[in-house]
């Protein structure tokens, strides 16, 4: 089952869900957000309940997302309450694009073992555990709150001071957290980790920096098991014309690191267990435009799709104007 969240002509929010090869709005959802809470207050699985609620009119969503009515399929009433954050170096092949950034040399000229490269390591050893077992932690980031999200179709602004905007195409795990702290998983959907990679580049210290920056994920989110094979395409359109294309691949199969672990090691923090939060965590990539030299610019449009995910997620490219800040004393 796929679900997402469209705004009719009186902006209030429809929840479409599309299964059984019919797209249709369920009756009495008020927003992807509620159902999920009230899927977890009442112990039912959440295409369960769905299904409870039955459907109402049939909804042509390419037409929705062409007209702006789209939004992101799980938002939070209160921005502050919703969470980006995602992992890095957890697919195979990831870290030859990762190293080639942070590579060092000693002052002979040997090329030494990099942090990311010694990180990437570590998951291939200890990121798939057994069953009931912990494995090692993944790199792990810190985007911004539900202020950062950015609906599909909107853009991206990268800030005036950025080196570079550059989209990451990934898998983000959608979950909202119960009333005793229990994280709750709603599913997942494609989205668009939008980073610096040149800031990152200069010194990996700077990542945090570079991570600073909006994310989009949607259109539609998937309920139920993640695929174990994902195979998509990250594309980037110039003036209506493709500038770059490549394929991602994503799931556990393409993965050094397994679900469950990467949860594991974000839920593992109080912090993160807050009742009525949603979280956005984002599981990482192995494809950048910019590793193949790529320079994005101002109404450049990022599109990610997968077969698996529904509609294709499509963000343009807006630099914000620059701004002088200020710090006053009271």
């Amino acid at each position: 089952m796929l679900i997402s969240q469209v705004v009719d002509a009186s902006d209030m929010i429809q929840v479409v869900a599309r299964t059984n090869g019919a797209t249709r709005v369920v009756n009495g959802a008020k927003s992807v957000y509620s159902l999920a809470l009230e899927a977890a207050r009442s112990g039912s699985g959440l295409a369960a309940l769905i299904e409870r609620k039955g459907f109402g009119k049939t909804v042509d969503l390419d037409a929705a997302y062409r007209q702006g009515r789209l939004i992101s399929p799980i938002n939070h009433p209160d921005a502050a309450h919703l969470h980006l954050t995602g992992t890095g170096l957890t697919h195979l092949g990831s870290a030859s694009t990762r190293d080639a950034m942070h590579k060092k040399l000693t002052a002979d000229g040997e090329e030494t073992l990099t942090d990311s490269m010694k990180m990437f390591r570590m998951g291939l050893e200890a990121g798939k555990p057994e069953k009931g077992e912990v494995g090692v932690q993944p790199e792990w980031f810190y985007k911004g709150n539900g202020t950062m999200a950015v609906a599909p179709g909107a853009p991206l602004l990268s800030p005036a001071f950025a080196k570079d905007g550059g989209e990451e195409p990934e898998i983000a795990g959608i979950y909202v957290i119960g009333d005793d702290g229990t994280p709750f998983r709603v599913g997942f959907a494609l989205s668009n980790e939008f980073s610096d990679h040149v800031t990152e580049r200069v010194n990996y210290l700077y990542l945090a920096h570079s991570k600073l920056r909006n994310a989009s994920y949607g259109p539609e989110l998937l309920v139920g098991d993640l695929p174990a094979d994902i195979r998509g395409t990250s594309k980037i359109l110039r003036g209506g014309k493709t500038l770059w294309e490549k394929p991602f691949l994503s799931g556990e199969a393409n993965m050094s690191h397994t679900i469950a672990n990467l949860e594991h090691h974000h839920f593992k923090y109080t912090l993160f267990r807050q009742p009525g939060d949603v979280h956005i965590h984002m599981f990482g990539t192995a494809t950048l435009s910019f590793a193949d030299g790529v320079k994005t610019e101002e109404g450049d449009v990022f599109e990610i799709s997968a077969p698996d995910f529904g509609l294709p997620l499509r963000n343009p490219l807006k630099i914000e104007a620059p701004e002088d800040v200020a710090v006053r004393a009271l």
